[in-house]
């Protein structure tokens, strides 16, 4: 992909002749210090699944490339899969972000960037077990942690972040920005034994109140999410997954096409 710094995107699903089919940028998890193509495959091979084309990009990790890169990057992402959209989905493709864990963060954080600056026009976000809050004190979080008082998400934080200060941007921290209007419709996945349910659970509702259509699944079967969707996809990992592809599958059809 062109841009000052080369971006390697990996495409999975197929254009149908004579019809398009939603168009999907995918960010990885990984608490932003890890995570690659190959093991963000299982997010990726359900949006896929679901009737997607999709286009997991690796973006640039902490601690070597911090915040705002990873973002800047998904942007540029985002505005060439714009101009790829008939190429890759056919006509009229509506453009959609998804992400899990931190990949989950950097989608939302790219949704907020593309309403900013006023295009490309998004159909979508799709945040699975989102990292969205370093302040980690959740009780989703409490519960899997037990007494540590330490965590690969709450290192990861501080690895990504530049300073305090870039924990008050909407960029960084999206489950803080001031402004929410404007964001395109939101499907959030969370599982109940999942450490980031509360943190995503109560962007849903900010997303609400901001009058953002906002579709909130917590799904209560033994997910495993985060962790278990960094694992190859397959008949029963996640343990959820029929149940998540068929939310998927509900939300692209629900989705409108964006204004052209």
């Amino acid at each position: 992909m062109p841009g000052d710094r080369p971006l390697e995107l990996r495409v999975r699903g197929d254009k149908v002749r004579g019809a398009a089919r939603p168009l999907v940028l995918h960010f990885h998890g990984g608490a932003f210090v890890s995570g690659d193509l190959d093991s963000g495959a299982c997010l990726a091979e359900l949006l896929a699944a679901s009737g997607a084309v999709v286009a997991s990009l690796a973006y640039p990790l902490a601690p070597t490339h911090k915040f705002p890169e990873a973002v800047e990057a998904g942007y540029t992402a985002i505005e060439w899969l714009y101009k790829q959209r008939t190429r890759l989905a056919g006509t009229g493709a509506p453009l959609f972000v998804a992400g899990e864990e931190a990949g989950g963060n950097i989608a939302a954080a790219v949704a907020l960037m593309v309403r900013d600056r006023a295009h490309p026009a998004l159909a979508g976000q799709i945040l699975v077990s989102p990292m969205l809050d370093p302040c980690n004190g959740t009780a989703s979080l409490r519960e899997t942690l037990g007494a540590t008082t330490r965590c690969k998400w709450m290192d990861g934080w501080r690895e990504y972040l530049r300073g305090p200060m870039d924990a008050e941007h909407p960029y960084a921290v999206p489950a803080l920005a001031q402004r929410l209007a404007g964001v395109p419709p939101t499907l959030i996945l969370a599982g109940g034994d999942d450490p980031m349910r509360d943190e995503a659970l109560a962007y849903a509702d900010r997303l609400r109140d901001a009058g953002i259509p906002v579709t909130r699944v917590l799904l209560q079967a033994q997910t495993g999410w985060p962790d278990s969707l960094a694992e190859p996809l397959a008949d029963d990992v996640p343990p959820c997954a029929a149940l998540a592809r068929e939310h998927l599958r509900s939300f692209f059809q629900a989705a409108a096409p964006p204004a052209a």
